[in-house]
């Protein structure tokens, strides 16, 4: 039976007794305590590494993935883990973070849903977190994954970089610990979400929140077919409208029908079918909870908080920096990658990722990320 016959599942996120994959777990010996008060304990992060960590130390990097990404940076497709992995092009023996040459680890978010602490997640008591999850800021995140480099043993990273929310979550690694920061790589990333980044992310919230299915966020008791993947399709649909650039859609759909359906008389267009192609997809590997505490952690997002503005904030960085944007980004454009070459004392220029992919090119563009990954590395 094809997939989409089947009950779409209560929740995509990692199951305890699932096949673990390549995760590994980092456990945090006492509560995290948290941005907008009160503490999360029994922490736990998944996270994932390849080459070996030097007897100094001094080889290792941070790779930090995006809002539906997770652990699973490179490597196939494989039992626990549902698709290759997301910059499996860059990561490994020969690539440009060469895995006999680099360590290499991508941790799950906290607030997560593939193996890190989440709405999903199971508490002491063996009762869901569901929605009574905390609230979390990417600081929050941020210093879980502290944590994690002190267990690792690692005290100062090579390179951390990321993407998009990865990229957000790198920012503050190098302004809340640049001395643990050597070199940072942000890509299509910001210095503080904008109103208009804030108001995309409310109807996809909202998407969420109004599904009959999302009850509070305690949804994860109710059988196949009844979780919250309506409100958490839509949403992706419209994430996904916002990632991509309207000549690539326009150039790859236009106004074609979708096979021999007549949109006319109840068919869809070709371009309706790709966006719930993406909406099906997310909705078996993803959680609503997830998704919905991890935009709250994006919409938070402020870099100057606390710290007398951004550009002050922006000044603390010591690491040697590489700022790029995609030219096409529209959900992330240009500007507020231009700013924080700016403000960065470490960033010499903006760098441009050329491709008509918009927000999406810092996954596709391997080639030029590999570049710009090479140019921090190799000097």
């Amino acid at each position: 039976m094809h997939r989409t016959a089947l009950l779409p599942p209560v929740t995509g996120a990692w199951q305890e007794g699932a096949p673990p994959g390549r995760r590994r777990w980092a456990r945090l010996e006492s509560p995290l305590r948290l941005e907008a008060g009160g503490e999360l304990p029994g922490v736990r992060l998944a996270y994932e590494t390849w080459g070996q960590l030097a007897a100094d130390g001094s080889n290792a990097v941070l790779v930090l993935h995006a809002l539906t990404g997770d652990s699973h940076a490179s490597g196939p497709a494989e039992p626990g883990h549902s698709a290759a992995g997301w910059w499996d092009g860059l990561i490994g023996p020969g690539r440009a973070l060469d895995t006999d040459r680099w360590f290499v680890v991508a941790p799950n978010v906290l607030g997560g849903c593939q193996g890190s602490t989440g709405p999903s997640s199971l508490r002491d008591d063996g009762s869901r977190w569901g929605g009574s999850f905390p609230f979390l800021t990417l600081r929050d995140q941020m210093r879980a994954e502290v944590r994690l480099a002190e267990l690792l043993g690692v005290d100062r990273w090579a390179l951390v970089m990321g993407g998009s929310m990865g990229g957000m979550r790198a920012l503050e690694w190098a302004v809340s610990e640049p001395d643990r920061t050597a070199s940072l790589l942000l890509l299509a990333s910001t210095a503080a979400a904008s109103a208009e980044q804030i108001a995309w992310a409310d109807i996809q919230l909202g998407a969420i929140r109004s599904d009959a299915n999302w009850r509070g966020g305690d949804y994860y008791d109710a059988a196949p077919g009844h979780g919250p993947h309506r409100g958490l399709g839509l949403a992706r649909r419209l994430a996904h409208v916002t990632y991509r650039s309207e000549s690539e859609l326009d150039s790859r759909f236009g106004r074609s029908a979708q096979g021999a359906e007549d949109p006319w008389r109840g068919g869809r267009y070709q371009v309706q079918s790709y966006l719930e192609h993406h909406a099906d997809k997310l909705i078996h590997r993803f959680d609503a909870g997830s998704y919905v505490v991890l935009t709250e952690a994006m919409n938070s997002h402020d870099i100057g908080r606390g710290r007398g503005g951004v550009a002050a904030a922006l000044s603390r960085v010591k690491a040697r920096t590489l700022v790029a944007g995609v030219d096409s980004d529209r959900l992330y454009p240009l500007g507020q990658q231009q700013l924080l070459a700016d403000r960065i004392p470490g960033a010499d220029r903006l760098r441009v990722i050329g491709s008509p992919h918009g927000h999406d090119g810092f996954l596709i563009e391997i080639a030029q990320v590999a570049a710009l990954v090479r140019e921090l590395t190799d000097s």
